[in-house]
């Protein structure tokens, strides 16, 4: 009997400053080449809202505060069999200036929900398009 596969959870963080969020865009994996906010997967033993702050933290160099967990989508790549559920979380920066990590992204930057670059990530364009099971309301 084979060994299945199973589904990996990881956190998206929408970072919100001056009324723009911060987008990355994506190199090296699934979605290479397109815009999606930063966030990873959740360690063992760890809270969504620690993960949050951690993968803001290693990859792109800043603070956030005012977390707050907005609801999950849900995203399978059958091409790649790779099934992911993506915890949405909302937060504010709060201090430290971005830095660029040339692994996991080739471009950053801060934008306006109304001109959103593209492509976006499946992961951005399912919340985006309101494929998305939500917990409380974006704000």
């Amino acid at each position: 009997m084979g060994k299945k596969e199973k589904a990996k959870v990881g956190v998206g963080v929408l970072i919100n400053k001056n009324r723009e969020i911060l987008l990355i865009k994506r190199k090296g994996s699934h979605n290479a080449g397109t815009w999606a906010p930063p966030g990873g997967h959740i360690d063992f033993g760890e809270s969504v809202l620690e993960c949050a702050k951690r993968e803001i933290k290693e990859e792109v160099g800043i603070e956030i505060k005012n977390l707050k967990v907005l609801g999950f989508t849900e995203d399978l790549f059958k091409k790649d069999k790779k099934h992911y559920i993506t915890i949405w979380v909302s937060s504010d920066w709060k201090s430290g200036r971005v830095k660029k990590s040339d692994k996991e992204f080739s471009e950053i930057g801060w934008f306006s929900w109304e001109r959103l670059p593209k492509p976006l990530s499946v992961f951005l364009k399912n919340f985006v398009e309101g494929k998305i099971y939500l917990i409380n309301k974006p704000r």
